[in-house]
């Protein structure tokens, strides 16, 4: 009797994956913090501020009247009215209960439309610097993740015309995050246009990730593309959530506004793999988006006071190049003037910083100082840093860069 041949044990698809380095270094600085360890942490991509109370008491009271069954698939009926009545009221834009689905989070809302809308092969326009998880769904997909890159001489902005060249028969869509993750950069109304006007003369699908549009510092306007024209938003798929505005990233709740038969192509694969969001949570979506917004304000102001602090504290670090962002809570500083220096670990050989991984392990390792590479954000000669932690924290782990970056030889 012959022995089968040994099956493969995992797919190509989870082999290919690459895991989030934001989660990873969270991951590694909380273990370090459980050990005893005095680590700062400048990883975690979540404000430090509690949902607010009204949100909270809106989840207790549906738990309390019994909402703990299933909900419709793609959301509530309420959440989605006020999610309606969000995007008119915000940004000028008509949907129908049709055209709108609420997800697991603004991450899985962009899983489940890369799953509905790509084919093996299809193009996919990335600007760079994005956020991690952008090329790796379209490659869970089987599409094809373009990269366009820009730097500081940028804004960390790709412009149409550098989108246009990356254009190709096989291009299905582009990906905007504004203001972004990890730059925190903020596309000015008539660069968005003229990407949205592209992308309409090319017949290509831009996909629009909103989901720090409410933390936006002086000067800077916000914009949803597809307010543009009809074409615009027939084109558009706009994502946005609850996370970052309102403080709920545990709450696990996102949104996607589209085209009623993207809408439905995603509600199918929404009911065979997660169904419905949580029940409580969404009653807590319809009282973040309909009750009081002062909350949202405070914690903007508090970003934009820890902004201008931090970009002054890191530009005064010898080697430290860093823009100020428009919006978001990120700072995206070039280190790249360190790399080829040395540093020793206690009781090992020297090792020579190579690049945003090397400065990131020797921060946690030599000063207690956790930061994200930018190379899992296409961008190596960068560190992410969030500042949605307290003033005192971000004084003393800038205080513990300039430190380290002069021990460096």
């Amino acid at each position: 009797m012959t022995t089968p041949p040994q099956q493969r044990m995992l797919s190509q698809r989870a082999l290919a994956a690459a895991p989030s380095p934001t989660l990873a270094i969270t991951a590694k600085a909380n273990a370090l913090k459980s050990e005893g360890k005095d680590i700062i942490g400048f990883g975690a991509g979540e404000p430090d501020f509690d949902t607010p109370q009204h949100i909270k008491d809106a989840a207790i009271a549906a738990l309390n009247a019994g909402q703990t069954k299933y909900t419709p698939s793609s959301g509530t009926v309420a959440l989605k009215e006020a999610i309606i009545a969000k995007l008119e009221r915000d940004n000028g834009l008509t949907y129908g209960r049709n055209e709108i689905i609420v997800s697991c989070g603004a991450k899985h809302s962009i899983y489940n439309v890369m799953q509905a809308m790509l084919d093996p092969g299809d193009e996919v326009i990335i600007p760079a610097p994005y956020w991690v998880s952008y090329p790796e769904q379209v490659k869970l997909a089987a599409g094809v993740p373009v990269i366009v890159p820009a730097d500081e001489r940028t804004g960390f902005l790709a412009t149409a015309q550098d989108i246009e060249r990356a254009l190709t028969p096989q291009t299905k869509m582009v990906i905007l995050n504004s203001p972004s993750n990890p730059t925190g950069a903020v596309y000015a109304p008539r660069m968005l246009r003229d990407i949205s006007d592209l992308c309409v003369g090319r017949g290509v699908y831009l996909l629009s990730d909103e989901i720090y549009e409410k933390i936006l510092y002086k000067g800077q306007q916000f914009v949803s593309p597809a307010s543009f024209s009809d074409a615009a938003r027939r084109l558009t798929v706009t994502i946005n959530g609850f996370s970052k505005a309102y403080s709920m990233t545990g709450w696990r709740l996102g949104y996607a506004a589209a085209d009623k038969d993207i809408v439905a192509a995603m509600s199918k694969i929404q009911d065979q793999s997660t169904s419905n969001p949580t029940s409580f949570a969404q009653a807590g979506g319809v009282e973040a988006l309909n009750g009081p917004q002062e909350t949202v304000e405070t914690m903007r102001q508090a970003f934009e006071e820890r902004r201008d602090y931090i970009v002054s504290a890191l530009n005064d670090i010898p080697g430290v190049k860093c823009l100020s962002p428009g919006g978001a809570f990120y700072v995206f500083p070039n280190v790249s003037a360190v790399y080829g220096k040395n540093w020793t670990p206690p009781g090992d050989s020297p090792r020579t910083i190579g690049g945003s991984d090397d400065f990131a392990e020797y921060l946690l390792t030599a000063a207690g100082v956790a930061v994200v590479p930018g190379s899992g954000f296409g961008a190596d000669a960068n560190v992410r840093l969030s500042y949605a932690t307290s003033l005192a924290n971000i004084q003393k782990g800038v205080a513990r860069i300039a430190d380290a970056v002069k021990r460096l030889e």
